[in-house]
């Protein structure tokens, strides 16, 4: 039998059981995300999905992502983001085309069923998937594919995969929920004394702010501080590809509706803080969030967030809460231990691609952290 591939810039076209055989096992894949994602992408992102067939039945879906650096770093320059790092990049890196989601950490880049497509045809089909872009959308600086625990990562092997370079990114932080935690204080009594008295003295600080969640229309209503809130986070980090657009939480919520979570803080009815969760299956994903610097200070907001995330959790009974790959030690804290992930990169560029294990760590550093153990 032969495979055949299909590109999708739309969410416009997808096969009817599209939902059935890709969207269903990760929301990321889902037409439902991609909608969202398409009407409310970063200004210098592209978004696909890639449908691939066998014969005329569909057995697997990918997502790529077009990042253009060249226009964003015209646009960010006299940022407090904006250092040598990034002009040096810059010089290197005019655009890259990603197999996966830069905007969450983990494997969220394809699924294929896996009773009709083996091993090495899906090694190939990425392949192949990758070739097609390239050729059919846009050539790019750099190509990766993104976030693969170990065993999956080594898989890549042979003459198509022989010019990427494999490297291992900040560990993705992740908490399993334990099956005795069927409350909040269960699992916060599991923790040694100090750091339950930590616990007691963030959540005493809380005092004074009311949390709610917000359906569509509060989403809708409190978008421009939202917005603001979140830059507030996003415009400090050492290191940025896009900016969200300013609709991207309302089209969010609009789209994937209760698989989609906003959760405001409000001190005197003014939001000071807001996380959101994406509900994948049995699983949370941690997204994007904002606070009030001062405030966040005062009311450990950023501790509180976390902790509640793990309460949200906890109550409604998922596995396990992904949190990315930022503030690790803080996560950690909490519980959340490293779970390490890999990629793969290429420069397109010949003559360049041979240093790509000398350029890729001076373009993204690993920081150094203590993980901390909260557990008795």
């Amino acid at each position: 039998m032969s495979y055949h591939l299909k590109i999708y810039n739309s969410d416009i076209g997808f096969p009817e059981n599209w939902t059935s055989t890709v969207g269903k096992y990760n929301v990321m894949l889902s037409e439902e995300y991609f909608r969202a994602l398409h009407v409310s992408l970063p200004s210098n992102m592209e978004c696909f999905m890639v449908g691939i067939f066998k014969e005329n039945e569909l057995v697997g879906g990918a997502l790529f992502q077009y990042i253009d650096f060249v226009g964003f770093k015209k646009s960010t320059k006299n940022e407090p983001g904006w250092n040598l790092k990034s002009f040096f990049s810059g010089i290197l890196i005019k655009d890259v085309m990603i197999l996966g989601n830069n905007m969450l950490t983990g494997q969220n880049g394809f699924y294929f069923d896996f009773s009709k497509v083996s091993v090495e045809d899906r090694l190939m089909l990425l392949h192949k998937a990758v070739d097609k872009m390239q050729r059919e959308i846009r050539k790019t600086s750099l190509i990766i594919f993104k976030d693969y625990q170990k065993d999956f990562a080594e898989q890549f092997t042979g003459k198509k995969y022989k010019s990427y370079f494999r490297f291992s990114v900040q560990p993705n932080m992740k908490l399993k929920i334990r099956e005795s935690w069927k409350t909040f204080d269960e699992y916060v009594n599991d923790f040694s004394k100090k750091y339950r008295t930590r616990v007691k003295s963030a959540k005493k600080k809380l005092n004074g702010i009311e949390k709610l969640e917000l359906n569509l229309e509060s989403v809708k209503k409190y978008q421009k501080e939202m917005n603001c809130l979140y830059h507030n986070v996003a415009d400090n980090a050492s290191f940025n590809t896009f900016f969200l657009a300013e609709n991207h939480f309302e089209k969010m919520k609009e789209n994937l509706k209760d698989k989609f979570k906003v959760f405001g803080y409000f001190s005197d009815k003014e939001l000071v803080g807001f996380y959101t969760l994406i509900i994948n299956n049995n699983d949370i994903d941690t997204y994007f969030l904002g606070y009030h610097k001062e405030i966040q200070k005062e009311k450990q907001i950023y501790l509180n967030m976390l902790l509640d995330m793990v309460g949200y959790g906890i109550l409604y009974q998922f596995k396990t809460i992904v949190f990315g790959k930022t503030a690790l030690e803080i996560k950690s804290t909490i519980g959340a231990e490293p779970t390490e992930i890999f990629g793969l990169i290429k420069h397109t560029n010949f003559m360049i691609n041979p240093f790509m294990n000398i350029l890729f760590p001076f373009i993204s550093p690993k920081t150094d952290w203590i993980q901390r153990r909260p557990f008795k």
